[in-house]
């Protein structure tokens, strides 16, 4: 699915279709727009859920156009939504033009659209160039996902194609983004390191000058859908 909302509370969480989502008052609207993604993290979707063939964010048919968003969008009244979360599957900003596109063009109609996009924060290394200006006026929120406190750490969790300068990367792209972007949050989950080494990334949100959230960890094993 390429718009989506999630139903359901931590660790029993569901992905519904927005033309199934009823009611949108007050609710985060999802974009789903590419599979790519430079990371292989250990406890990605990708690797631990198995996903019921109405419930899966893969995209099949391949990324949807910008003109094919932009025709869903229309469908719908966002003035009555939370947030547009650009997140899915992949890792939006492998797409970084087409989001500009799409959050332009529905800026125009929406001027007070309040939008966030989750990252892996390697979009400079995935782009080659630094793309955190191109943010400004476009986003409000913008998630980095940490995952680790040291470099070594980081790339045997998130197993990034662009090796062990991963990790600065990713702290070099939170540090750029507050010029442009009003909130830079960084995250990690839980379970998935200890409390300790937990503190150590919330050290290094400090000293980086941004948000850390520590976001529940979702027992996929356990999971029936």
């Amino acid at each position: 699915m390429i718009l989506y909302t999630v139903t359901g509370g931590p660790g029993n969480e569901g992905f519904l279709d927005i033309a199934e989502s009823g009611d949108l008052t007050g609710k985060n609207i999802y974009v789903n727009m590419t599979n790519r993604c430079p990371c292989s993290c250990v406890f990605c979707l990708r690797q631990t859920k198995a996903q019921m063939e109405k419930n899966t964010l893969w995209l099949k048919e391949g990324e949807p156009s910008v003109k094919t968003l932009l025709d869903t969008f229309a469908k719908y009244d966002l003035n009555i939504i939370n947030e547009l979360v650009f997140c899915g599957f992949g890792e939006p900003l492998e797409r970084f033009d087409e989001v500009c596109q799409v959050i332009d063009a529905l800026r125009k109609e929406y001027p007070n659209l309040k939008v966030r996009i989750n990252t892996v924060g390697l979009a400079n290394l995935i782009h080659g160039r630094d793309v955190t200006p191109e943010l400004e006026g476009r986003v409000d929120t913008i998630s980095i996902s940490l995952n680790a406190p040291t470099a070594e750490e980081f790339l045997e969790l998130t197993r990034s194609r662009f090796g062990i300068e991963s990790f600065e990367a990713v702290k070099e792209f939170a540090v750029l983004s507050k010029k442009y972007v009003p909130n830079v949050v960084m995250s990690v989950v839980e379970k998935v390191m200890p409390e300790d080494k937990i503190e150590l990334c919330r050290l290094i949100c400090e000293e980086l000058g941004v948000t850390l959230r520590v976001r529940a960890y979702e027992d996929y094993e356990k999971e029936k859908r």
